[in-house]
């Protein structure tokens, strides 16, 4: 599995069950018995990578700490239509009532793996970044789905990295150059990223020190001179590429010479994965755990 610490899933989990109201799930409280057992599966309904299990792990267990779990496979696994990915036992309203925000789960970090390992196999050795376009508060859920797909995480947040922009070079009130050199004076040790337009910027930032240049919106014949150039003259240079890329272009950065590609529609438009949770009743004299009723909202 891909690791995740509980510490973050379990208040992203948490916030996702009170804003579904799970423990005020009407139907279930009115319809189920209190004492009543269920069994259940997930399934995949379509081809696909997983992840996401510990957000619909700690979406059961919030609901039932004694419930039964057994996972066919983890985080990073490739799926098959048809294939069971998860087992398991517990009190039927907590089952139930916890459904949704499980799937919800799984189903979203599950599409964001499964359109990452799509572009992982399109890039073929150029490395396919994310982005922070996320869902918010969920990137570190949706970054780990990244990961689980076989991508790599760009920076967490505005202070892991600092990534010089077409905004900061507007509004700071200096040249490009004394931009990029002011920001790696005042970095303390923190990696500087730049973004550029052309192969002036790229080189200026490259000389200056810049950890890595992001080459932005380039036109495709405009980008190989570009990356041509600059390997020639700075060939340990770690050269990235963004701006519109995806499924349907990927493929053409194979041959150009880059480091790596960012794609922010790894995490905002990466289509759900479709699953589904089947539940039935365990009858009486199956082997079962003893369960009261459901836990109730911390």
């Amino acid at each position: 599995m891909v690791a995740f610490p509980q510490a973050k899933t379990s208040p992203i989990v948490h916030q996702a069950l009170l804003e579904d109201r799970a423990w005020e799930d009407g139907t279930t409280l009115a319809l189920v018995a209190e004492t009543k057992l269920a069994r259940g599966r997930i399934v995949a309904k379509e081809d696909g990578y997983l992840a996401g299990c510990a957000f619909a792990e700690q979406a059961f267990r919030s609901l039932d700490p004694e419930v039964v779990l057994h996972w066919r496979c983890q985080d990073g696994a490739r799926l098959n239509s048809g294939q069971v990915i998860l087992d398991c036992q517990g009190k039927a309203r907590a089952l139930l009532s916890a459904e949704r925000t499980a799937l919800n789960f799984l189903q979203q970090l599950s599409g964001v793996a499964t359109m990452t390992a799509q572009a992982v196999e399109a890039a073929g050795s150029v490395a396919v970044l994310d982005t922070r376009k996320t869902v918010p508060g969920l990137r570190d859920a949706q970054k780990l789905g990244v990961r689980a797909g076989g991508g790599v995480n760009h920076r967490r947040d505005l202070a892991d990295q600092w990534l010089l922009k077409e905004n900061h070079f507007a509004l700071s009130g200096r040249s490009f150059g004394e931009t990029v050199e002011l920001a790696l004076e005042k970095a303390d040790g923190v990696a500087v990223g730049v973004e550029v337009v052309d192969f002036e910027q790229a080189r200026t930032a490259i000389v200056a020190g810049a950890d890595f240049v992001l080459l932005d919106n380039f036109k495709d014949a405009e980008l190989a001179e570009v990356v041509s150039r600059l390997r020639e003259l700075y060939p340990d240079a770690v050269l990235e590429v963004s701006g519109g890329y995806g499924l349907h272009n990927l493929a053409g950065l194979r041959q150009v010479g880059l480091d790596r590609v960012s794609v922010g529609a790894l995490t905002h438009s990466a289509p759900a994965l479709d699953l589904s949770f089947l539940l039935e009743t365990v009858e009486a004299g199956e082997d079962q755990t003893a369960h009261s009723g459901m836990n109730q909202a911390p």
